[in-house]
């Protein structure tokens, strides 16, 4: 507060307040202009938190995952039947449950077109599951509808994400995959990316689905391993060559296409937005300008010096875009949490996730808000505090 009665020069903090107040019409739709921006902005930056968070990690992260050399996700990926069954045996990396059996499900991977509700179509992503995939996620996974599969059957259970956005995939419902009915007989949770797949017994999809091999091998590890000894040594081996990466790592490489994707779009909608805005507070405050150059003179020739009616007039636009940002800010708001859906361009497939709206975004937002209101305001403010009071009271 002392900062600013020095740059102030004695004028008063209501000096700028009394001016909206008076010019409210005007400085309501610049301000509207602000809040448009930072809506927008904020809307698709939370957007890009949603779909990132799909995609991290949950539970514990000692999670590797096993695919074939140079495959980018395991859509690509493909391994044989023997060559999986030894790793699942051999790797001394993998962790052993209770019973000594080794922690590593064999799962296939298919993205397949089904219909919308209400319209259209989309890739959802099919898994064929082991017994051993649940114990690996643990209570990650929670069923909340039906009861888990009978593995050995053709029944699936389907991700909570899907369950209200794709057809037939209510528990009760015939799944047809192929030319193979499956019985939807659960509907589970995950707060990553497997609450958007549909999951069936392994042997029964890769037979429905005409894929005779393995996508990946999931592992839950040894305590206390090095990641990167394991990738290379697994690059070089000779008899079971694949590429190997821990699940945060394999999580994260999913993300960039679609992330950048949106990064881009925030950018470029903020950079066009932006600039309608502060061409707005600049109009609105030349136009201030204009009609208060007389009290200008008259501030000048009371002795004000011209560093105080800059401040002045740049603190009146700083206000104008506080105004803009809680506008904007109130207007996102009420989306977090709301469902949609996107296509992961890494993977070809739909993504079902939420908007995420953070109060650091909410404060990143409002900080752009107050630059916009600052770069509008500093020419108005400069042409204001360069005027000569005879000039000034020329103008009446």
């Amino acid at each position: 507060m002392t900062l600013l009665r020095r740059l102030f020069g004695g004028l008063p903090l209501g000096y700028a307040l009394r001016n909206i107040a008076v010019r409210r019409s005007s400085a309501f739709f610049t301000a509207v202009g602000v809040a448009l921006t930072v809506a927008v902005f904020a809307g698709v930056i939370s957007l890009r938190k949603g779909f990132e968070q799909v995609y991290k990690p949950r539970g514990d992260v000692d999670l590797g995952i096993y695919l074939r050399p140079g495959a980018t996700s395991e859509g690509e990926s493909g391994i044989g039947r023997r060559q999986a069954d030894e790793i699942v045996k051999e790797r001394p990396e993998i962790l052993r449950n209770a019973e000594g059996r080794p922690m590593a499900a064999e799962e296939s991977y298919l993205a397949v077109y089904m219909n919308k509700v209400g319209g259209g179509v989309t890739n959802v992503p099919l898994r064929g599951v082991q017994p051993m995939s649940l114990e690996i996620h643990g209570d990650a996974l929670k069923l909340i509808e039906g009861r888990w599969l009978r593995f050995g059957s053709d029944e699936v259970v389907v991700g909570k994400a899907l369950s209200d956005r794709i057809q037939n995939c209510r528990v009760g419902d015939i799944l047809k995959l192929n030319t193979t009915p499956f019985k939807v007989v659960g509907v589970f949770d995950n707060a990553g990316v497997y609450g958007g797949e549909v999951w069936g017994d392994v042997e029964r999809m890769m037979e429905a689905l005409k894929r005779p091999f393995f996508q990946r091998i999931l592992a839950r590890l040894q305590p206390d391993q090095d990641l990167e000894r394991i990738a290379r040594e697994l690059r070089t081996d000779a008899n079971h060559p694949c590429k190997f990466q821990s699940e945060r790592e394999y999580m994260a490489s999913q993300t960039q296409l679609l992330g950048f994707a949106l990064n881009f779009l925030a950018l470029f909608l903020t950079v066009v937005m932006g600039l309608a805005a502060v061409l707005g507070a600049i109009i609105t405050m030349l136009a201030s300008v204009t009609a208060r150059t007389h009290e200008v003179g008259v501030l000048l020739a009371l002795g004000f010096r011209r560093r105080a009616i800059f401040f002045a007039f740049l603190f009146e636009a700083l206000l104008i875009g506080l105004i803009g940002g809680a506008l904007g800010v109130l207007l996102i708001v009420p989306f977090d949490g709301t469902k949609t859906g996107a296509m992961n361009w890494n993977t070809f497939t739909d993504i079902s996730f939420e908007f995420q709206v953070t109060p650091g975004l909410m404060a990143v937002s409002v900080g752009l808000a107050l630059l916009l209101g600052i770069v509008g305001g500093v020419v108005p403010a400069l042409r204001a505090s360069l005027l000569k009071p005879v000039e000034a009271f020329r103008a009446l």
